[in-house]
């Protein structure tokens, strides 16, 4: 596992509500060369040479998708697009306000779904 990449996820997560360690498992795995975050064994964070991707339900992602610097996340040139992930900006993960908020999103999409 990268450890910058891992530091990278694990200061994203840091932005998560505050009682998350507490009442849910985190995990921290290889995802093809990345660094996934995992809540419950379901993964809501993706960190690589590509920036930091996060899982979000279809409405979010579509107004994310508009902003600048958003992108759709491929974990290789040549590979499929991941379509329930943004790579954000750099705007928004320096807003720690906003990014938590995202964050929030991700882990209560990714533990409402039917899996």
């Amino acid at each position: 596992m990268k450890k910058n990449y891992l530091d990278t996820a694990m200061k994203v997560v840091e932005q998560a509500p505050s009682k998350l360690a507490v009442t849910h498992r985190l995990d921290f795995k290889n995802v093809f060369g990345a660094v996934g975050c995992y809540v419950d064994g379901r993964i809501f964070i993706s960190c690589g040479k590509f920036g930091v991707a996060l899982r979000l339900p279809p409405e979010i992602l579509d107004a994310l998708f508009e902003e600048r610097g958003v992108r759709h996340l491929k974990y290789f040139p040549k590979g499929h697009i991941k379509k329930e992930y943004a790579v954000l900006s750099k705007q928004i993960l320096k807003n720690e306000y906003r990014l938590g908020k995202l964050v929030g999103e991700s882990i209560n999409y990714v533990l409402s779904l039917d899996l």
